[in-house]
């Protein structure tokens, strides 16, 4: 038997996207169940006991017919849909290069251009606390300064690590192409617009909902 794939998701998540991302362009069935993050829906006792621990999604539900194991952190889960397929390249240099643009996505991108776009569009700056509101012109520099980086290395280049897609470009579609949501305006970041639309070009591509 298959495996059976379900993402426990919210679909308005660039993480849990990228994962939605990564299973069509390889073709592979996902099923979605969908949770509210603000209603508090992942912090439920029943979530915490059977789905998530750490009261986070996105998570990764695999069945192989004998048993059921869940795999949260949205990079690990891409990783695991995508092994041995061309999104992960097979020279050991070459994959770290791909890693580490994962890990750049996690530590200089995500917390800063994700950061915003949630707090801008889905809780309001009216609504930020004190702290938060302290936070924005930082989060604000450092998510350009990872535009930039991304911006000057894509200079002459289609993609993020080597010639093809892999997931170090999937991982950082998603909060990218929603960055202006956050306040970043990628007008200024022209090589990265350029990267969106070969992104978007992509066959089997599906957009965020």
């Amino acid at each position: 038997m298959a495996e059976q794939y379900t993402l426990h998701e919210d679909p308005w998540s660039g993480n849990c996207y990228k994962i939605r991302l990564t299973a069509a362009l390889l073709g592979l069935p996902l099923t979605t169940k969908q949770y509210d993050i603000l209603a508090g829906e992942t912090r439920t006792e029943e979530f915490l006991a059977n789905v998530n621990l750490n009261g986070r999604i996105p998570v990764l539900e695999i069945d192989d017919g004998k048993e059921t194991r869940f795999l949260p952190e949205s990079n690990a889960v891409c990783w695991y849909l995508a092994h041995g397929s061309s999104l992960i390249p097979q020279n050991r240099l070459a994959q770290a290069d791909m890693l580490r643009w994962m890990f750049f996505e996690q530590y200089n991108h995500e917390p800063n251009v994700a950061t915003l776009r949630f707090w801008m569009r889905f809780v309001g700056e009216d609504n930020l606390s004190d702290n938060q509101r302290s936070q924005i012109a930082g989060k604000r520099a450092a998510g350009s300064d990872a535009l930039r980086v991304m911006d000057e290395h894509l200079n002459g280049r289609d993609f993020l690590s080597g010639d093809a897609v892999s997931l170090a470009d999937i991982a950082l579609f998603p909060y990218t192409h929603l960055a202006e949501e956050g306040g970043f305006a990628l007008r200024g970041f022209r090589h990265v617009r350029a990267w969106i639309s070969r992104i978007e070009a992509l066959p089997n591509f599906v957009p965020m909902d």
